[in-house]
């Protein structure tokens, strides 16, 4: 099985619209073999920098290949990349600190309303 990968195969990319795929060369696809060896699915995150990189040059580079061509859909996919949506945080503003002066009026208002 490995060895179509290395011959013929193509990497899967999660986008918002759908499955695209993309047609890396020999040496990018023993890369992404290697990499995709355990799993048949990765997450973006977990993949290194230089790997991140050669997906995004390859999107780059619009090396996409159509699988509605008749005999495409039997060419081994090497691996599929999960891209997620960054999830949005939600910014909570900061409190002001109570300054020293304000602190000591409410103690001094306090102690005259309990004498």
């Amino acid at each position: 099985m490995w060895i179509e990968k290395l011959a013929d195969g193509i990497l899967e990319l999660d986008t918002p619209i759908g499955p695209r795929y993309l047609q890396p060369n020999f040496l990018e696809r023993a890369l992404l073999t290697w990499t995709f060896r355990n799993f048949s699915s990765l997450p973006q995150e977990v993949l290194r920098t230089s790997e991140r990189r050669l997906i995004d040059r390859l999107w780059n580079e619009n090396r996409f290949v159509s699988l509605s061509v008749v005999g495409a859909n039997d060419r081994p996919i090497i691996g599929r990349v999960e891209r997620r949506a960054m999830a949005s945080v939600e910014v909570i503003p900061e409190r002001k600190p109570v300054s020293s002066s304000e602190r000591s009026l409410t103690d001094n208002g306090r102690e005259a309303i309990s004498a």
